[in-house]
C-alpha cells in the first residue's frame, strides 16, 4: 500500500478547525499527536503567544511529529504519554499552564502503524503478532492469543469487538496453540478465518479476522480504559468556554464519548456542540477510505 506523504491522512480536518475554533494565544492539547496533521494546522492558528502540547504513547510518531513541528509559530511541548496520563504531563508543565483553551484526540491509529511490522497490527501482510503502540506494554498480543484461558479469550472478543462467533474462535486458537505457539498475524487471521462458517453469496466486505484484531489490539493496549480516563480527567484541565473533541472509529468507543458528554451536559458542568456526531463528507471518504467509520463529537465547558 502506498502512505501518504506523512505516512498518515488526518481525518475531518476542517470540521474539527470549525468546531473548536482555535485562535492566537490559546492552549492546545492534542492528546494523540501521531503524525502532526492536526497539530500542524492548529499550529498554524494558535501563533507565535499560543501553546501547543502533544502526547503520544508511540515515541516513532513523535518522532516524526517533533521534526514535523520544528518551525512551528507557537510553543511546542511533546511528552512520551498517554492521553489517560493527562494530569501528569499537566503536573509536568508546571504553575505556568494549568488548563487549556482546546483538546482533540483522535482514537484512530495511523496509517503508517498499520503496515509497519515493527508494530504487528496488520494481516495485509504476515508481520509478527505484537500490536503494542507503546513500548513501555509488556504483553504482546501474541502472550494474549497464546496464554489466556479459552473462556477468557472468548470474553475479550465479544465484549470489545461484538464477535458472534467468539466462542468458536477461541477453541479454535486454543487447539492450534497447543500444537505450536500462534506467532505471526497470518496464522491467526487463518484461524480466525477458518473458525467463521462460510456464508453463502458474494464474500463480505470486511474480512472475517478484523474484529478478532480489533479487540486484541484493544485489549493489549487498554484503550478503553485509557478512554475513560481521559472522558474522567480530560474536562478538569479545560478552561471555561474550552472545548474536547473526539474522533471515535467504531461504536465501542464513541458509545462511553456520548454517554460522558451527556452525563456531563445533566451535571451542567458541559454543554454538547455536537447534538449528533459529525462525519467526514462524501468527497474526504473518496480521497482517504479510512475516514469513513470516522465520528467527531464536542462539548464546551461552562
Amino acid at each position: 500500500m502506498n502512505l501518504p506523504a506523512a505516512g498518515h491522512d488526518s481525518v475531518l480536518m476542517s470540521e474539527v478547525l470549525d468546531l473548536l475554533k482555535p485562535g492566537p494565544g490559546m492552549v492546545y492539547v492534542d492528546c494523540t499527536l501521531g503524525r502532526a496533521g492536526h497539530a500542524c494546522e492548529f499550529a498554524r492558528a494558535l501563533g507565535p503567544t499560543g501553546t501547543l502540547i502533544g502526547l503520544d504513547v508511540d515515541p516513532r510518531n513523535l518522532s516524526y511529529a517533533q521534526e514535523r513541528l520544528k518551525d512551528a509559530p507557537c510553543k511546542v511541548r511533546l511528552f512520551h504519554a498517554n492521553f489517560a496520563e493527562l494530569a501528569d504531563v499537566f503536573a509536568t508543565l508546571g504553575p505556568a499552564i494549568t488548563s487549556a483553551d482546546l483538546m482533540l484526540a483522535d482514537l484512530g491509529l495511523s496509517t503508517n502503524q498499520l503496515f509497519d511490522e515493527q508494530y504487528g497490527l496488520s494481516f495485509a501482510q504476515d508481520m509478527p503478532l505484537d500490536m503494542r503502540i507503546d513500548p513501555r506494554i509488556r504483553r504482546s498480543a501474541a502472550d494474549l492469543v497464546n496464554h489466556l484461558k479459552e473462556d477468557e479469550l472468548a470474553n475479550v472478543l465479544y465484549e470489545l469487538a461484538q464477535e458472534h462467533y467468539s466462542r468458536r474462535i477461541a477453541r479454535k486458537i486454543t487447539e492450534a496453540r497447543r500444537l505450536s505457539p500462534i506467532l505471526s498475524t497470518g496464522r491467526l487471521a487463518e484461524l480466525v478465518r477458518d473458525a467463521i462458517p462460510k456464508k453463502k453469496g458474494p464474500p463480505e466486505k470486511i474480512d472475517p479476522a478484523t474484529r478478532t484484531f480489533m479487540a486484541l489490539r484493544m485489549k493489549v493496549n487498554a484503550e478503553l480504559e485509557n478512554l475513560t480516563a481521559l472522558l474522567e480527567t480530560g474536562p478538569r484541565f479545560l478552561k471555561a468556554g474550552g472545548r474536547l473533541g473526539i474522533i471515535s472509529f467504531h461504536s465501542m468507543e464513541d458509545r462511553p464519548v456520548k454517554q460522558a458528554f451527556r452525563m456531563y451536559e445533566q451535571i451542567g458542568s458541559m454543554k454538547i456542540v455536537t447534538n449528533k456526531p459529525v462525519g467526514p463528507t462524501e468527497e474526504e471518504e473518496n480521497k482517504n477510505p479510512r475516514s469513513r467509520s470516522a465520528k467527531l463529537r464536542v462539548a464546551e465547558k461552562l
